[in-house]
């Protein structure tokens, strides 16, 4: 693919993401895809195949009562690899989820295969999805 559709691919990703869109948002990922979340948390760990992956984030709204947002500030692709620069928010229970953070995706035939997590502080995430 080339780098522009890759970043579309993605853009599409957040976008679905952002709409609840979950029928969407599993077509762009392979059904092996793994996901990979940062941290020693609750969520945190590797998620394996499509499902897994959709069911992460489905806890993610569940977690969060529904208010988890992902913005996504840039994105940059490249030919097998994208990053996202996004920011998080959430509250739930008197806590707050306030973070920037990169997602790095590995994208084969048109299709998420792997997603890796990086936040700029993954314990304000363990603490907050604990």
């Amino acid at each position: 693919m080339a780098t522009q559709e890759n970043a579309e691919l993605i853009r599409r990703g957040y976008e679905a993401f952002s709409a609840g869109d979950m029928a969407t948002l599993g077509e762009l990922f392979a059904e092996d895809a793994v996901w990979h979340v940062a941290g020693n948390g609750a969520l945190s760990g590797k998620k394996q195949g499509r499902e897994a992956i959709l069911a992460y984030f489905g806890e993610l709204a569940t977690r969060s009562a529904g208010t988890f947002t992902a913005t996504v500030q840039d994105v940059i692709a490249g030919e097998n690899h994208t990053v996202a620069l996004q920011h998080s928010q959430a509250e739930n229970k008197g806590r707050t989820l306030d973070t920037y953070g990169a997602l790095a995706f590995r994208l084969r035939d048109g299709k998420i295969n792997e997603g890796r997590e990086f936040f700029e502080d993954t314990a304000q995430g363990d603490e907050f999805w604990a």
